[in-house]
């Protein structure tokens, strides 16, 4: 009987011990991880365009150094807006209104928290290369379509820019059809035309790097299809402020203007990735980045 009662309390001893290693290696975690440990995983829906691959990926390097898991879901705007709504996806960076996404906003308007504002000050229009001196206004376009084999080239499909795009042809009874692709294809047939010196007719937006390294030219539009200026802002799901407030105060203070929102398009697009572009712009902007999020990592 003795020696059952030692063999017992050894067992506890033994308990006793292994509980307390586990509950010190569990603060020396906690210690050690700092600022750095989880805070939840942040779904950013991100759309092809290049100031939207710009912010997304600036965000999620900002939010992750702060201890957030980031998952950036490549979607076009039209699931986006779906996503948002249905809660798969925590933000949305990049809603243009109120002209452009004014269909979306309409739809979705109580099902979406609808954010502040980025970016002040877009265009949407039809570009041509600054050597096709002819044609100054979409009126022009009929006269020269030869020159211009009858073809808009525009990005995807379900794009905003697009459907606008398709008022635009029927409004001014345009001999044209409109090419759907995506963004990269679209400045890829940009660059070979202006390599060639040929005349080439896209759907182009501000802001874009593209303004900034080619030289370019925005049609007039006397009947305003495409609007006047707008902003960007971004858009989250129901219920994010409360889950992620921290998140979302951060991004209610986000605010670029046209330089620095220039300066990260060109960084990315002369770096090897869009992540490294973004880490450059990053270190290099520590100042503003600060005033966003309120304290310095």
């Amino acid at each position: 009987m003795k020696n059952l009662r030692n063999y017992l309390t050894m067992l506890a001893l033994a308990a006793v011990l292994i509980l307390a290693a586990c509950g010190g290696d569990s603060d020396e975690g906690d210690n050690a991880g700092g600022d750095s440990e989880e805070k939840g995983t942040i779904n950013i829906g991100m759309n092809n365009w290049a100031e939207n691959v710009a912010v997304s990926n600036m965000w999620k390097i900002v939010l992750e150094e702060k201890g957030y898991d980031v998952e950036l879901n490549n979607v076009e705007k039209g699931a986006l807006y779906e996503a948002l709504s249905s809660g798969d996806i925590d933000i949305g960076m990049e809603i243009w209104l109120p002209n452009t996404d004014k269909p979306f906003y309409e739809k979705f308007e109580d099902e979406i928290d609808w954010r502040e504002t980025w970016y002040e000050g877009t265009d949407l229009a039809l570009v041509v290369p600054s050597y096709v001196e002819e044609v100054n206004s979409i009126e022009d376009l009929n006269e020269h379509k030869e020159k211009f084999d009858s073809t808009i080239v525009g990005i995807d499909a379900g794009a905003s820019i697009m459907e606008l795009t398709d008022q635009v042809i029927n409004d001014y009874d345009l001999d044209y059809s409109l090419s759907s692709s995506s963004e990269p294809t679209m400045i890829s047939e940009l660059k070979n035309s202006m390599e060639d010196e040929k005349p080439i007719v896209v759907t182009l937006w501000k802001p874009h790097w593209t303004f900034s390294e080619m030289d370019l030219k925005i049609l007039e539009d006397p009947k305003n299809i495409y609007g006047d200026s707008e902003n960007i802002s971004y858009a989250a799901r129901k219920g994010l402020e409360e889950d992620q407030p921290e998140v979302v105060e951060w991004f209610d203070n986000f605010m670029l203007n046209d330089d620095q929102l220039g300066s990260l398009m060109a960084e990315i697009n002369e770096a090897g990735s869009p992540e490294e572009g973004a880490e450059t712009w990053i270190e290099d902007n520590r100042d503003l980045i600060e005033e966003w999020t309120g304290s310095s990592e």
